[in-house]
């Protein structure tokens, strides 16, 4: 099937609502305008997270890592999250400057449930706010500090559907095309993949912070 008819578009709130059906007392009774001691304990426990933002020229979601814990709970309506070392594109921040509105989702390995956090973030350069951030010796370049609006848990479905944590249903790397492969490609040869491949682990280790 190459095209979808257009009869079947759904289109208008109320269709939506009846393909669903209301949503059960759980679903609206997790959220909360802040960060509960529950909630608390699930991003501290948290060492990645995916940040979305919007800009003037579209989306961006962006992921994040550090140690569990890295996002730090300041108090119940407001969160830290360092912006380490990264290819300096900052679209994510670019975008915070147009439209201050961010979502969190935070991914605790082993844990099928995730933790959503909506807000509004700005961008902090305080030396002293950095240097409470260092990780070996190097502080972040800037920190986010994200007034928190909703904050609620997502179920086990995704994670479980995906098997994201499941050690039989890990890919190979070598399955797929190489960093070095793709930007060789997009480039038009005029990255040397090889040579970015065979340097890619030591820019890592190196880089890291």
């Amino acid at each position: 099937m190459n095209d979808f008819n257009p009869a079947h578009s759904v289109a208008d709130l109320e269709t939506l609502e009846a393909l669903y059906g209301a949503p059960l007392p759980a679903s609206l009774a997790k959220e909360t305008d802040h960060v509960h001691p529950h909630y608390r304990r699930l991003i501290e426990a948290a060492p990645f997270a995916v940040l979305a933002t919007v800009g003037p020229d579209g989306l961006d979601a962006s992921p994040r890592g550090d140690p569990a814990g890295f996002v730090r709970v300041q108090d119940e309506k407001t969160l830290l999250l360092p912006d380490r070392r990264g290819n300096n594109r900052i679209d994510s921040l670019r975008n915070i400057l147009h439209d201050p509105r961010v979502a969190l989702l935070f991914l605790l390995p082993g844990i099928g449930e995730t933790l959503r956090v909506n807000g509004r973030a700005t961008i902090h350069a305080d030396p002293e706010l950095l240097a409470t951030f260092a990780i070996d010796g190097k502080a972040p370049r800037t920190v986010l500090k994200i007034a928190v609006e909703t904050v609620f848990f997502q179920c086990s479905r995704a994670i479980l559907r995906s098997r994201l944590w499941d050690p039989a249903a890990r890919i190979d790397r070598s399955a797929l095309p190489s960093l070095g492969t793709i930007l060789a490609d997009l480039s038009h040869a005029q990255i040397d993949g090889a040579q970015y491949d065979a340097g890619l682990a030591a820019r890592l280790k190196d880089s890291i912070y």
